[in-house]
Parts: C-alpha cells; sequence; structure tokens
C-alpha cells in the first residue's frame, strides 16, 4: 500500500513446515544488493540434508533472527502456491527487485496467513529504527 493504494500484489513461498514464517508486522531493518545464506549460523550444517550455503539479491532484513524478503529464483513455481523457503519470505528476481528498490528502513512489512506470531523478541521493533 502507498498513500492508501495497493501498488503491487506480489505471490511469495514463506517458511515451509518446521521453518514456518511467524505472522506479524516486522520493519525493514536493512537491505543488501547481495548477501550469502549460511544454515550454518543458526545450527544447521550446511552438508546436511536442511543445510545451504548460498548468495541471493536483492536481500531486506525484517528481523534479527535472521528473515529477509530475498530472490528466490529456485522457488518461482511454488511462489503463491506453497510454502517451501526455510522462513525467509520468497520472491521471484524481478519481484525482489522492486522489494528492494521501494523498501526502506523503517517500512513495515506484514506477513499474514502463515503460523504462530512474530513477538518482536529478536529485538527488532518500530521504535528503534
Amino acid at each position: 500500500m502507498r498513500n492508501g493504494k495497493l501498488e503491487k500484489t506480489i505471490p511469495v513461498s514463506l517458511g515451509k513446515k518446521g521453518h514456518e514464517t511467524p505472522n506479524g508486522t516486522y520493519y525493514v531493518l536493512e537491505r543488501f544488493a547481495d548477501i550469502v545464506m549460511d544454515s550454518s549460523t543458526y545450527g544447521v550444517p550446511i552438508d546436511s540434508v536442511e543445510g545451504y550455503k548460498l548468495k541471493v539479491q536483492d536481500a531486506v532484513r525484517i528481523s534479527n533472527s535472521g528473515i529477509f524478503v530475498h530472490d528466490a529464483p529456485w522457488s518461482v513455481n511454488d511462489q503463491g502456491k506453497r510454502n517451501v523457503s526455510h522462513g525467509c519470505p520468497n520472491l521471484s528476481p524481478a519481484n525482489a527487485q522492486w522489494f528492494y528498490d521501494n523498501f526502506g528502513t523503517g517500512d513495515p512489512v506484514v506477513v499474514k496467513n502463515s503460523v504462530g506470531n512474530y513477538t518482536e523478541n529478536d529485538g527488532a521493533q518500530d521504535w528503534q529504527i
């Protein structure tokens, strides 16, 4: 929404079972043109079945616990249909670039129709921005 009007609808893939993206209002904390995502940073070895280490583009951090909105070309066919990520909202490369270009520090990001609730216990709250 911008000035009370819907600007764009973007299909996403959120966190799969066991890695659900909690419902709630997040805030943009910082942005990276590219960043390496590494499952070992939260205890999952990169050589395990659920492990990964890869570079993503247009990454927008929305929590201090590691949730980023970012491009995920590998999940484009799932976006808008199935949740397949490890918790990050996945977007197509084109939509991730639009999101990156149009959202800045402090902008709210609302996750709905998922599981659980984001409690902001990770220190990322609107008054800190």
